[in-house]
């Protein structure tokens, strides 16, 4: 856990910070704004329509129908925003959507063309402060597809600034790489996330830890970061925490661990539990600890998929939590059942959506209402 840390714009590397549509010298965190929980109230949902085929190789026309029934289901509590690249995309994805029953008055596509589908990375981080005369703002962190890995990803480093340009938003570039996946929130102060992702030099090369925590105070409104270690096997990502740990409240988290000895996640998912335990909330407290089973090896060509119940959507009406026809499916979904007693928890089939490194929160990024 670390402490709370201002830091001086004489010499911080913060001081490079830049802003759109209003005028100020003050961070986010300094005028009051901070980034909700995911399982606040949401205006609405943002996705990127799939098109890359190279992120679902071979399997991509097979991803849309569970997608469609992903979009189908969170449209019924709340607005789904989808990003698409021209006309004609918007008419295939209506296609699946209507197939799919989505309600078509809660679903509304956006001429912005992508690279990809991953909004929780290349999407906007919406920050809210309910008591200043602009309420909702959005910071754009740079992007750079987890550390050049897939370029180009131009259009997608885009996204934010087209969605405030659309909805009329102030802007925050604070001028470094930060993946929507890599962290997560408990809306009270406290984030959470990795140094395996976070301090990978593919990102901020020239950053220290101390320079990354300023940026997440300042820019995510936080006062208490608390960090976890590796990822799961095949994770392109890095170690996103959206893989491995996520708030379910603001004092509960699940957490993923592998029960058999011999599998390569056996040993990062239990040092991640043992450090979680040594964990203090930014009230002092302890987190309450739910463990989360993983699924059985999913392996594509010779390579291990991150497959982990822990990459779930918590929308306005349903947890939508990725299965993959596994034998702790059933098991992972009543341990969710009994985290969100006030939203239905749903299963829906990732096998196939898998192959792209990533499931349904990957795919989306939520809107806070304010």
């Amino acid at each position: 856990m670390s402490s709370i840390h201002l830091p001086d714009f004489r010499t911080s590397k913060l001081s490079e910070f830049k802003t759109v549509g209003f005028s100020t010298t003050q961070t986010p965190k300094q005028l009051g704004y901070h980034f909700p929980a995911e399982f606040a109230p949401h205006t609405s949902t943002w996705l990127s329509w799939p098109h890359k085929e190279a992120s679902w190789p071979g399997k991509i026309e097979t991803i849309y129908p569970l997608y469609a029934q992903f979009i189908s289901r969170v449209a019924e509590g709340e607005i789904v925003n989808i990003n698409v690249v021209d006309e004609a995309m918007k008419a295939k994805a209506l296609r699946f959507v209507e197939a799919a029953g989505g309600n078509l008055a809660n679903i509304k596509f956006h001429l912005h063309p992508t690279n990809d589908a991953w909004c929780r990375d290349h999407g906007p981080a919406f920050l809210i402060n309910p008591k200043a005369e602009q309420k909702k703002i959005i910071v754009d962190w740079g992007y750079n597809a987890w550390g050049d890995k897939y370029p180009p990803y131009d259009l997608d480093d885009q996204i934010p600034t087209c969605i405030a340009q659309l909805l009329n938003l102030p802007l925050v570039y604070p001028g470094i790489v930060m993946e929507g996946g890599s962290v997560d929130f408990n809306g009270k102060g406290t984030v959470l996330t990795t140094t395996s992702c976070l301090l990978n030099p593919n990102r901020n090369p020239s950053f220290t830890q101390k320079d990354i925590e300023e940026f997440l105070y300042q820019f995510y409104g936080v006062e208490n970061i608390l960090w976890l270690g590796d990822g799961i096997v095949g994770d392109d990502t890095d170690g996103h925490i959206d893989d491995i740990t996520r708030f379910v409240n603001a004092d509960t988290v699940v957490t993923v661990v592998e029960s058999n000895k011999q599998d390569d996640n056996y040993e990062p998912l239990h040092e991640n539990l043992k450090t979680l335990k040594t964990l203090r909330l930014e009230n002092g407290k302890p987190l309450n600890i739910v463990e989360l089973p993983m699924p059985s090896p999913i392996i594509y060509e010779d390579m291990r998929l991150p497959a982990s119940y822990a990459n779930f959507y918590i929308s306005n009406a349903y947890v939508v939590v990725p299965t993959f026809r596994d034998a702790n499916d059933d098991k992972a979904l009543r341990i969710i059942e009994q985290c969100f007693p006030d939203r239905k928890v749903i299963g829906l089939d990732s096998l196939d959506i898998i192959w792209g490194l990533g499931s349904f929160h990957c795919l989306s990024q939520q809107e806070p209402a304010v």
